[in-house]
């Protein structure tokens, strides 16, 4: 059954998995987004492989509203914590190893409208890297709330894989018609890669999230993870400074802009 490239697997706290079709109907029982501000964590989690990075996530459980992991694994104290904090949690797996799925992962208190799972195989090592646009209902609010959630390809001559693949995201999100975040493990460690990526986000009208004290994974003295947005306004920003992983979490909190200009 997973021949199909366009599937997401879903997890919840009755730690049944649920297999997740393209344009499968989604029925919604309450908003995620229910007050004005919100915060999310954006976490590249090096595959759990450090001990303690599960009490990152518990720490930050009941503070924000969205969890973006990259390099997710399917291992119990992964799935105990979405069962513990009666979470939903849709992961698009790259790959498959021993029965452990690894991907991009959004946890989230309620499900999304609608969903889109991409994959894009690494050029050279040809493991795929995986990425997530997930759509959330806004209370009291016709317009909703787009996530796209990617761990970009790293190892590649050239940009054309790496453009290609972020634009298959930005294709999506420039059709929605309300507030968008963009956020992961870009990989941008060139100034090739760098300056696209800028070139692309702008292109759509996505602004950056910034950092006062910017503590972010970097590689060739570039940082890897971002945070893009649109239609929202940026309240506070900080990186959370952990050796749980080899990289840092991002944590932004956010503001329904109510006079959005797209």
């Amino acid at each position: 059954m997973f021949k199909n490239r366009c599937y997401t697997l879903r997890y919840r706290a009755s730690n049944e998995v649920e297999l997740i079709l393209p344009n499968q109907p989604i029925i919604v029982n309450k908003p995620l987004i229910e007050h004005t501000s919100f915060s999310i964590l954006v976490w590249n989690i090096f595959k759990q492989k450090r001990a303690d990075c599960i009490d990152i996530l518990q720490q930050y459980a009941d503070k924000v509203k969205l969890i973006l992991l990259q390099e997710a694994q399917t291992t119990p104290p992964l799935l105990n914590f979405i069962s513990q904090y009666n979470k939903i949690a849709d992961h698009v797996p790259a790959y498959c190893f021993n029965d452990i799925y690894a991907g991009v992962m959004t946890i989230s208190d309620s499900l999304p409208t609608s969903l889109f799972s991409f994959r894009e195989k690494e050029p050279l090592i040809r493991v795929p890297k995986s990425a997530l646009i997930t759509i959330y209902p806004i209370n009291n609010s016709k317009q909703q709330l787009l996530v796209a959630n990617i761990h970009a390809v790293n190892f590649s001559i050239g940009i054309k894989i790496y453009r290609q693949q972020i634009r298959m995201l930005l294709t999506r999100i420039k059709e929605h018609n309300g507030p968008v975040i963009l956020a992961g493990d870009f990989n941008a460690w060139s100034r090739q890669r760098v300056d696209l990526l800028y070139n692309l986000v702008r292109s759509i009208e996505l602004k950056p999230v910034s950092f006062s004290v910017d503590i972010r994974k970097k590689f060739m003295g570039r940082p890897l993870d971002f945070v893009f947005y649109r239609g929202l306004r940026l309240d506070t920003a900080e990186i959370i400074s952990t050796t749980t992983s080899d990289h840092n979490p991002l944590l932004v909190n956010f503001r329904l802009d109510l006079h959005p200009q797209y």
